[in-house]
């Protein structure tokens, strides 16, 4: 049966025994206090035992079995650092599970392609993949759930590294017929009568939307999805523009009809596109590994056209 808990929540969970406080314990380890809770909670889920006796005024005290379960992970996590030593004199080889998350709005254009050469590259990694909106993956990574995201610098918490690969600026997606295809680009004023096709995930609502919101406007938003294909379909079909921070090498939609990007004129900045993940000392041969062929992709496919690498 697999594992479904993490060394790192062990870590967080005996950091939390032994100051008897999750506030206490996330200075010590340097995350942030709902990381804590959320890893501790995943734990008495999985083992199906309530670890902690909650006290409003007095912090958390162990449960008879959070004492038990306290030896037993103070024991495992010294085992591992016994392991990270014996594996520090071996060869750096990449090789293990290496759990990747990837935003929805832009695995169908990077991730099949660089996963093939990454595992081509390392044929010792076994890889598992997640696509999930930009929420879900903060949240993943909170609970140890997967190691890196390539996602966008959207609200990343203080606990949380970035590993920036390219800048992304916006474009507005239209039909071919559009009266503004032909234009050089586009401002939020021009587009706030015209029926909009929102992108409707977390955060990246938040991010289309203030280009309007900062100067005033409210836009006409006509229709909503939580689909990326779904939205460049609806634009191509004449349901409204949409707005997004990737214009892949194929311009077509998914149904086969063709789209024109034009840039989004204004304040609203660049995205840059990345890797995020948990803030740590120590990272695996696999997700330093990783981080370098990244690197390497984004320069070889050139995989949104002609937005810029970040050095």
């Amino acid at each position: 049966m697999p594992l479904r808990f993490t060394l790192r929540q062990l870590e967080y969970f005996v950091a939390v025994g032994e100051a008897g406080s999750i506030a206490k314990a996330a200075d010590q380890v340097n995350v942030s206090p709902p990381s804590i809770s959320a890893s501790i909670a995943q734990l008495e889920i999985e083992f199906g035992v309530e670890l902690f006796v909650r006290k409003h005024s007095h912090g958390l005290s162990l449960t008879a079995a959070g004492r038990v379960f306290l030896k037993e992970a103070q024991k495992l996590l010294s085992d591992a650092d016994a392991l990270h030593d014996v594996a520090g004199d071996l060869a750096n080889k990449v090789r293990g599970p290496l759990a990747i998350g990837c935003l929805l709005t832009f695995a169908q254009i990077i991730l099949p392609s660089l996963r093939r050469k990454f595992e081509q590259e390392y044929p010792d990694v076994r890889i598992r993949q997640f696509e999930r909106n930009q929420g879900q993956l903060l949240e993943m990574l909170q609970r140890g759930e997967i190691e890196v995201a390539l996602t966008y610098d959207l609200e990343l918490s203080q606990d949380m590294s970035f590993e920036p690969l390219m800048l992304v600026p916006a474009y507005v997606m239209l039909p071919p017929g559009h009266r503004f295809a032909g234009k050089a680009s586009i401002t939020p004023d021009e587009l706030a009568d015209e029926p909009m096709v929102l992108l409707d995930l977390p955060f990246s609502r938040e991010y289309f939307l203030s280009a309007f919101q900062q100067k005033g406007l409210r836009p006409n938003i006509a229709e909503r999805t939580g689909d990326i294909a779904a939205m460049r379909s609806m634009v191509a079909n004449g349901f409204g523009y949409g707005i997004a921070n990737m214009r892949p090498l194929n311009t077509l939609a998914p149904d086969g009809k063709p789209l024109i990007f034009v840039p989004l004129a204004g304040d609203l900045r660049p995205l840059t596109m990345g890797i995020a993940l948990p803030n740590a000392d120590h990272r695996t041969q696999s997700v330093k590994a990783f981080i370098a062929h990244c690197r390497r992709f984004v320069v070889e496919q050139g995989v949104f056209g002609s937005e810029r690498v970040v050095e």
